[in-house]
């Protein structure tokens, strides 16, 4: 029974059974303007044709996808070994940076940090202490010039 359904749809259809309207500008209208397919950008570019090639060309050969031309294997290869000598070098400098040295850079980080402090200290002091410690400072000083 649902086969004779299907003919009988088939034969009120003049057009062959198709269910999609058909658009207006087929009709040869010149005034309207026919629509373009849009490019799409991804494939339009350079470099998704040249890949797309690629690999049509190593589908072709029977080459495995996952393998990668020699020329990039070796840059790649190249990449990783640069890295891994900068890495070492890094290393190898802060380890030859003597117990000494190390002491030396704490110590100055300490006496920035004080610096820093004390200009903060200094920022918040009313005005009248700053004249008064620079009339010390110039006092001491020329006291100290007469003495010599």
């Amino acid at each position: 029974l649902p086969a004779s359904m299907y003919t009988e749809i088939q034969r009120e259809r003049p057009d062959g059974g198709n269910i999609l309207t058909h658009p207006d500008y087929i009709d040869g209208n010149p005034d309207l303007i026919k629509p373009k397919k849009l490019l799409n950008p991804v494939k339009a570019s350079k470099s998704h044709q040249e890949l797309h090639r690629e690999l049509l060309m190593n589908h072709k050969r029977g080459l495995s996808v996952e393998n990668k031309p020699e020329l990039q294997r070796v840059l790649e290869h190249r990449r990783r070994d640069l890295l891994i000598k900068q890495k070492k070098e890094e290393e190898e400098a802060k380890k030859l940076q003597s117990p000494f040295e190390k002491e030396l850079l704490k110590r100055h980080q300490r006496l920035d940090q004080l610096e820093k402090e004390q200009e903060k200290q200094e920022d918040h002091a009313p005005e009248f202490i700053k004249v008064k410690e620079n009339l010390r400072r110039t006092s001491t000083v020329t006291g100290d010039e007469k003495a010599a």
